[in-house]
């Protein structure tokens, strides 16, 4: 009777029990086995895993209050860790290359719109204001941009005919 209570209890508490081991003692080992083997793909895979089991940690961590109201959290992780460790499924280097690599390697371009009436760090930059020239040429048309440049440069010239010398530097918008 007291292996029927053991194997209860083992399988109640199963989550408790599995997620150490598979996130964290056969990653432990099957790293140190990689460091010494000479295969650099192994290499990759398990740093991989350490960055991604880190990023649910910080996860973990930050929304905590939250995952307590998830009662089957636990099952998931377990699960999607399983995925991730194990060979079979390659899930750490899936990860990688289709969401955590594209953000590094090739990060998606800001667009940047500069407007010539305030000061700012970004007005020095002139391949910011040569695309933002580009693009609006490009959506409104050749002509627009001429009459949008012509329209500046009389307020311009009726500033300086309102306010004497009108002075770039002292412009505070």
């Amino acid at each position: 009777m007291g292996g029927g209570a053991l194997l209860k209890v083992v399988a109640q508490h199963f989550d408790v029990l599995a997620l150490p081991v598979v996130s964290l003692l056969y990653p432990l080992y099957a790293s140190v086995k990689a460091i010494e083997s000479e295969s650099r793909h192994d290499d990759r895979q398990w740093l991989t895993y350490w960055v991604l089991y880190s990023m649910i940690t910080l996860c973990e961590m930050t929304f905590s209050k939250v995952i307590e109201w998830i009662p089957v959290w636990s099952y998931a992780k377990l699960i999607a860790t399983c995925w991730l460790v194990l060979p079979y499924f390659n899930g750490a280097a899936y990860v990688y290359e289709h969401f955590i690599r594209p953000c590094f390697v090739n990060p998606p371009p800001v667009n940047i719109w500069i407007f010539s009436g305030k000061k700012s760090i970004f007005n020095t930059l002139p391949d910011d204001c040569s695309s933002a020239v580009e693009r609006y040429i490009a959506d409104n048309g050749k002509e627009a941009f001429e009459r949008l440049m012509a329209q500046a440069e009389r307020e311009t010239k009726s500033q300086k005919n309102h306010f004497g010398i009108f002075d770039y530097e002292d412009d505070r918008f």
